[in-house]
């Protein structure tokens, strides 16, 4: 049964760790299923990646999309399985949007996986290592961190907002140059607290436009439908309900900003009063408890989670 008020969210880069999975596997046949299907499409043991790591290897890139998105999928799946009230609303911060899509019915999870392994390739060489960077810049207005990228952008260095995550916390993302700059600025203007991430790529910025053309030409061959449930997306906060803008859509958001304060405020303004974090970790909910206290976040990633959120929502 659809619950009008309940909303689904799906966490992207850096919620992942190894061990994650491992509980829902050991408990659910089905699960193990879904990850052998991942296997097969990357032509690697993907379970035995996240069980076991290394971590590093998890973390790069091209492994990490594939593995988030598997892992999401298959709580979505266990979701279903115990008879779990359905969303009217679903949306994915970055990476996550393409596990929405999954299970919204709008992509099939075969045609993902290899999707975003791809997505994962194409951003890593889309920019040299050590060219790019990404940092968090806390207790600014999101007016004020665009003004600091625009004062120490150059012709030759740029940097920009790639994630506004919640309020006074955005993320920026560009050339190493530029990001130190606007950190260094950030805090001459009162940032409480700017910091680089320890990530490979510059996410959500012009500098991914090579990925984002390459991309575009991998989408032509992948089917997108509409989906049964609505999926808000990253990159203007609006629901897409043809293949095209879907493609677009996706296209866009690998060199343009996050939307994702803007996202939840579309959810609650649709009557979304409790939304699940779907998948590792609980990040988001700690996003949206920042944008909207009001509503009621249940981060699920195994049995006990998945059991607690459906007892607090059957209330």
């Amino acid at each position: 049964m659809t619950d009008n008020k309940l909303a689904f969210v799906f966490p992207g880069q850096g919620s992942q760790s190894v061990g994650m999975s491992t509980q829902l596997a050991d408990q659910y046949p089905a699960v193990e299923d879904i990850f052998r299907q991942a296997s097969d499409v990357l032509g690697y043991d993907l379970l035995k990646l996240v069980k076991n790591g290394p971590e590093e290897t998890l973390n790069s890139t091209e492994k990490t999309q594939p593995a988030l998105l598997t892992a999401s999928y298959a709580v979505w799946q266990v979701w279903q399985e115990k008879g779990g009230p359905q969303p009217s609303l679903m949306a994915g911060h970055s990476l996550g949007e393409y596990t929405a899509l999954v299970c919204s019915g709008a992509m099939a999870f075969t045609d993902a996986v290899s999707l975003v392994a791809d997505r994962g390739r194409f951003m890593q060489s889309a920019v040299a290592q050590g060219t790019g960077a990404m940092a968090a810049i806390l207790g600014l207005e999101d007016d004020a961190v665009v003004a600091v990228c625009e004062k120490v952008s150059t012709d030759t260095e740029t940097v920009s907002a790639a994630n506004f995550n919640s309020t006074g916390q955005v993320v920026i993302a560009g050339h190493s140059g530029a990001v130190k700059r606007a950190v260094d600025e950030a805090s001459a203007a009162g940032a409480r607290r700017s910091v680089l991430l320890p990530v490979s790529v510059p996410s959500h910025c012009s500098l991914m436009q090579p990925a984002a053309e390459q991309l575009a030409e991998r989408l032509v061959d992948i089917p997108i439908t509409a989906g049964n449930v609505s999926v808000i997306h990253n990159v203007d906060a609006t629901i897409k309900t043809s293949a095209e803008d879907i493609k677009q859509a996706l296209v866009e958001q690998l060199s343009r900003p996050v939307r994702w304060v803007d996202t939840i405020m579309a959810m609650a303004q649709q009557g979304s009063s409790s939304i699940v974090e779907c998948g590792p970790g609980k990040v988001l909910c700690g996003l949206i408890k920042r944008i909207d206290r009001t509503i009621e976040t249940f981060p699920i990633n195994d049995s006990e989670t998945i059991e607690s959120a459906m007892a607090a929502l059957a209330e």
